[in-house]
């Protein structure tokens, strides 16, 4: 099944630097559609976690996933960025994305100042974090950030 996106979306799937096996977390999933297009991208040989504070955003994601070519690279989980902890046994991530969150776009810097440490504790060493705003995105420096508790 092809997933139906805005040419932003495509434009941002597109522009990640993912490679074969990689780990993703996107921050801010909501329905699930740049989850999904990463998946598809990588033809399942990738794992995507998709988080989000809405219940229903989740709920949504979650629903939109039935007849998905590659259902088993995706999983969503609710909860709010800065509170996310990877879960025990879980592996780290490669990589990082987040969309229109408030928390790293400068809208809530507050709030970033609390995600930016549980991301970075939630990536491998090196991992990378990446939101819109560039053409289409750009990274956000991880280094210098104060170790999460």
């Amino acid at each position: 099944m092809v997933v139906k996106a805005s040419q932003r979306l495509i434009d941002i799937a597109d522009a990640l630097p993912l490679t074969t096996g990689m780990r993703v977390l996107e921050i801010g999933c909501g329905p699930g559609v740049l989850a999904r297009l990463i998946a598809e991208r990588m033809k399942g040989d990738v794992r995507v976690l998709g988080i989000d504070r809405s219940a229903s955003a989740i709920a949504a994601a979650t629903a939109q996933m039935t007849g998905s070519a590659h259902p088993t690279a995706i999983a969503f989980r609710q909860v709010a960025a800065e509170h996310f902890m990877l879960a025990e046994e879980e592996e780290p991530f490669d990589l990082a994305v987040a969309i229109r969150v408030g928390a790293l776009d400068g809208r809530h810097p507050e709030v970033g100042r609390l995600v930016l440490p549980r991301i970075r504790a939630a990536l491998r060493p090196g991992g990378r974090i990446f939101i819109d705003g560039g053409n289409p995105l750009r990274e956000i420096p991880l280094t210098g950030l104060p170790d999460q508790q």
